[in-house]
């Protein structure tokens, strides 16, 4: 019995280690938490989307989604048989004066307009979780480290999962950047990484923010979760309204579809470039992670002129081929008559043209 109760003691020392690590963050504490308690977004200890949001589709159940997870039969296009094509760009040779949009694999964009220059959701070390050897990057779509980051006005974080919030990245790029943007209680992570409260804009939805150059942030909903321990949802996660003096843009971070987007769109649209994610799903996921057709309704809903899908191409996080969601939301788009923009990793999109043309790379 002694040597039961010895290695229980032994794993829970373990875990409390492990959870501890840097790569897991902080928890909100103090200040941070008597502000997330006064949220209206917040209730029973937990943040809360819109609307009623279960982790599993109705007809699907949680043992037997992560059984398929992780032991079932795996798609021979789980994951590219060859180097995904991509190109290297100079992210700090681009001039101020252009305005432009460079995917940098999964969620990770650099965006420059109107002379202030934004990275969303910057996930550059070689691995999507917070352990190395653990969810690997392909083939041809790691070329971008921080060390090509230039100096940069504002991070944006969307939410504080792995994926979007990499702790090799941010901290990386720590000096470098004037200041972050992020949801209510992620600022818990960064301070703990080394920023500045001075450093973070941290709000909840519907707040507005004026940044340089009379350019507007509004954090706007969506429906996803959040967590990088055990207990969930107690960071907030968002999407953003960019409005400059020049374009209107939609950062849309994880979601799955809801009244939201038609409620963005009408208070906000019509939207020059709405991105938005498209990968990582299953249709037992589909109240936290879009399916396609689900990517083109919120397009719809947002008003977008052009969309940029990301979340693909990447990481393999879903069952799905890994080719499939380009190949899904270009196929369902050109239905739609709606102008869906796929560059390659790190393919310079220019945000004052409406002739972005790009081939389909992923059937290369």
């Amino acid at each position: 019995m002694i040597y039961w109760i010895i290695a229980g003691l032994m794993l829970i020392t373990i875990y409390f280690l492990v959870m501890n690590m840097p790569a897991f963050g902080a928890t909100p504490k103090g200040k941070r938490l008597e502000r997330i308690k006064q949220s209206k977004r917040y209730k029973n200890g937990k943040f809360q989307n819109i609307n009623h949001t279960p982790a599993v589709a109705e007809g699907y159940g949680m043992m037997q989604v992560t059984y398929d997870f992780f032991l079932g039969k795996k798609d021979p296009l789980l994951k590219p048989l060859k180097a995904i094509p991509s190109v290297h760009t100079d992210l700090k040779s681009i001039p101020k004066e252009k305005d432009v949009l460079i995917w940098l694999g999964h969620s990770s964009y650099y965006l420059q307009t109107d002379g202030v220059s934004f990275l969303v959701d910057p996930v550059l070390s070689l691995y999507g979780s917070p352990f190395k050897y653990f969810n690997k990057a392909f083939e041809g779509s790691d070329i971008f480290s921080p060390e090509d980051m230039p100096a940069l006005d504002y991070l944006v974080i969307t939410h504080d999962h792995f994926d979007h919030l990499d702790y090799p990245t941010v901290k990386s790029i720590r000096n470098r950047t004037g200041r972050a943007i992020v949801p209510l209680g992620a600022g818990a992570h960064l301070e703990r990484w080394g920023y500045s409260e001075n450093q973070l804009i941290e709000e909840e939805w519907g707040t507005e923010v004026i940044l340089k150059n009379n350019i507007r942030i509004t954090f706007t909903p969506a429906r996803h979760f959040s967590g990088r321990k055990i207990k969930q949802n107690n960071t907030l996660w968002t999407s953003y309204v960019l409005e400059t003096p020049s374009k209107k843009i939609f950062l849309g971070g994880d979601s799955g579809y809801d009244t939201h987007f038609k409620e963005i769109g009408d208070q906000f649209g019509p939207f020059d470039f709405a991105v938005l994610e498209n990968g990582q799903y299953d249709k037992a996921w589909k109240y936290i992670h879009a399916l396609p057709e689900d990517v083109i309704q919120a397009a719809t809903d947002l008003q977008a002129q052009q969309i940029i899908p990301v979340h693909s191409s990447k990481f393999a996080l879903a069952l799905h081929p890994w080719n499939e969601p380009l190949e899904m939301v270009t196929g369902l788009g050109k239905e739609k008559g709606l102008s869906i923009l796929t560059p390659m990793i790190g393919e310079v999109v220019d945000l004052n043209s409406n002739e972005n043309l790009f081939r389909t790379w992923w059937k290369d």
